[in-house]
């Protein structure tokens, strides 16, 4: 088993802060096994993701990171644009970033993990952890595969007399509304698929319910710390609106936050592209999850019409007729967008990450074509 140190220090004021990410920082993180890759074939597809780059990003102005590493190999790494516009301040390998919803990815693992460590069942009812839960037949499973028939907690706080805007909406808020206001579901559960992120807020308390903690010191507990990610953190309104990493329209005008920037689980954590490979590394790895059970998150759940795109839990994917699937997760909030691959069978991760308004970080699935027998298209069409 290839072993892989990343050791960074996220910039922090508070000391203790500092002593407690370079303690993870020293733990040693389990990552893909596979050979040691060769000088030649590095060199290789590092040339041809290099001209992809370019193509989509050089002359346009990137302002993001672009990791592509195989059995835990960073085979090319590239950071541009600003951190912060207005200080002029680089990106670089350690700028956390909003990763959108890429974080129901990591959610969904800490739930897993939960569930490995036998605190919590996949077919466990939401009622059993959640009193005030209005809805009798949701499960753990269908919150993460998103088949819960709940509505979308940005849609029903919008309506008049639901909620007042101008306060800052939390997760037990979000509880609350559904259990008070008669919001009803949009359709009877486990009857069809509909992304939703009020499953993946509501999977933050559970997680918070079940481990006695916040989901900010439980994320810590759970998944941060184990794999190392030392420039991973949730991020906490009132501690972090000032100092987290902004973000930015195509233009660098600054996207303020809104009364729906305090929710977690659904989105809310920052990170970078070593961290998140550090991450997948770890995730697929044969002593972090049971892998019976990470099994049954590459499974499809989104079946009731025909078609290749489908939703484990909490990962997307593409089934083609060939037998052949890809797996990934998107992201976008504000201005800010994410683009999470994992290939198994390859061994290969690939993480874009923007906090500029940029669709070109999705393009990156592209880059699959070079590592396996993926129907996508390298050159820009």
């Amino acid at each position: 088993m290839l072993l892989l140190v990343l050791s960074s220090c996220k910039q922090k004021n508070d000391s203790t802060s500092k002593s407690s990410k370079k303690k993870a920082a020293d733990s040693v993180v389990l990552i893909k096994a596979g050979p040691k890759l060769s000088t030649q074939y590095i060199d290789n597809k590092k040339k041809s993701i290099e001209s992809f780059y370019s193509k989509n990003w050089g002359r346009q102005g990137a302002n993001g990171g672009l990791l592509v590493a195989q059995n835990g190999q960073i085979i090319f790494e590239k950071y541009d644009g600003y951190a912060n516009y207005k200080e002029k301040s680089p990106m670089t390998s350690t700028t956390p970033l909003h990763i959108a919803s890429v974080s129901k990815v990591i959610t969904a693992t800490a739930v897993l993990k939960l569930i490995s460590e036998k605190k919590l069942t996949l077919d466990q009812k939401v009622t059993t952890l959640l009193k005030e839960f209005p809805y009798p037949n949701v499960t753990i499973k269908t919150l993460l595969n998103h088949r819960t028939g709940m509505r979308n907690y940005a849609y029903f706080t919008e309506k008049k007399g639901i909620w007042d805007r101008h306060k800052i909406l939390t997760n037990q808020d979000i509880l609350t509304l559904m259990a008070t206001k008669g919001i009803d579901l949009e359709f009877k559960t486990d009857t069809r698929f509909s992304y939703c992120n009020t499953n993946y807020a509501i999977l933050a308390l559970v997680i918070e319910k079940v481990t006695g903690m916040k989901y900010i010191d439980a994320m810590e507990k759970i998944i941060f710390k184990p794999l190392g990610m030392t420039d991973t953190y949730v991020f906490d309104y009132e501690k972090d609106k000032k100092t987290a990493t902004p973000s930015y329209r195509g233009n660098f005008s600054l996207v303020n936050m809104d009364y729906l920037d305090a929710i977690y689980g659904d989105k809310n954590i920052y990170s970078t592209p070593r961290d998140l490979l550090k991450f997948d590394d770890g995730r697929n790895s044969a002593n972090f999850l049971d892998p019976k059970l990470l099994k049954l998150a590459y499974i499809a759940y989104s079946n009731e019409h025909k078609g290749t795109k489908n939703y484990g839990l909490g990962i997307r994917m593409v089934n083609w007729d060939t037998g052949k699937n890809f797996y990934f997760h998107n992201g976008w909030w504000h201005g800010n967008t994410s683009a999470y691959i994992t290939m198994p069978d390859e061994k290969v991760t690939i993480i874009a990450l923007s906090n500029k308004m940029d669709r070109r970080t999705y393009k990156v699935k592209n880059l699959a074509t070079l590592f396996g027998d993926y129907p996508f298209k390298l050159a820009d069409e």
